[in-house]
This record gives C-alpha cells, sequence and structure tokens, in this order.
C-alpha cells in the first residue's frame, strides 16, 4: 500500500480521537479486511462517553460496486473474528458515512456499553455492507487486541 495513504489514515485517525469528548484512556482497533474486501484498510477509535462507548471508524474503502452514499453497518460481537458469538451490540441508528479526501470513509457510531466492560471480556466489531450491497462482512477486528491511544 502507499505509504501516502497509510500516512493518510493515520493522521484522519488521530484527528477524530482529538475530536471525540472523552474522559478517560481511548483504544486503538485494527480493522482486518475480509476476502470480499481484501486490500483495504481500516481502523477504529474506542473512546468512553459516561456509560457508553463511541466509536470512531476509517476505511480506506469497500467492494467495488457497493452504491453509493456508502451505507455500512457496525456490530459488536461477542467473541473474536475467528470464533464470533451472537451479536451484543448493533450500532445502526444511523448508517451513512462521510467520504473523505484522503481515499476513504469516516463514521462514528456508539454502544449502549461502557468501554471498560468491552475491555474485560472477549469482544470484537464488525462492519457490514447494507443488504443492497450484498450484506457482506467487510472488515473485523478484536477489542482486546486494541492498543491504548496515546
Amino acid at each position: 500500500m502507499n505509504l501516502r495513504y497509510s500516512l493518510a489514515a493515520l493522521m484522519l485517525t488521530a484527528s477524530l480521537y482529538g475530536c471525540t469528548t472523552s474522559t478517560g484512556q481511548s483504544v486503538n482497533v485494527p480493522l482486518n479486511a475480509t476476502r470480499q474486501n481484501s486490500g483495504q484498510i481500516g481502523n477504529v477509535v474506542l473512546s468512553p462517553w459516561d456509560t457508553k462507548t463511541g466509536f470512531s471508524f476509517f476505511i480506506s474503502g469497500a467492494p467495488s460496486g457497493a452504491s453509493l452514499p456508502l451505507r455500512l453497518y457496525s456490530f459488536v460481537y461477542k467473541g473474536s473474528c475467528q470464533q464470533p458469538g451472537p451479536v451484543a451490540y448493533a450500532m445502526n441508528d444511523q448508517v451513512n458515512t462521510e467520504r473523505q479526501p484522503i481515499r476513504g470513509w469516516t463514521f462514528s457510531r456508539d454502544a449502549p456499553v461502557a468501554l471498560p466492560v468491552l475491555l474485560s471480556e472477549e469482544h470484537s466489531i464488525v462492519v457490514r455492507t447494507a443488504a443492497t450491497d450484498g450484506n457482506v462482512d467487510i472488515f473485523c477486528g478484536d477489542i482486546k487486541q486494541g492498543q491504548p491511544v496515546k
């Protein structure tokens, strides 16, 4: 992948983190592209918001043929990407994304669970296309593998 795009993705993620209204330590979770979206990169920053957790996503792209405006669904599953359990939280009150000038998309969601609860058990984050685009999982990341944002 072009170093310029990787650097731009990192800068965008850092700026999203700076815009959050959290009061505690945030966690950075890399998102791995699935076979249906190979070659793309993704990242999500989890931030504590009182009794909720905020999710700030950046993805470099979606499968070709996805309709615009890009609509993505996001879920927190119990378990890992390798061994997912049931859906713990569906974060789909809104599904629109915002296109970025640096070849990518951003979107924010929140889940009605405190960040320490998510970190205390094994959970994973899944990003999925809309049903009109095949209802395909395009990214997954294990929350336990996340790194604190400094």
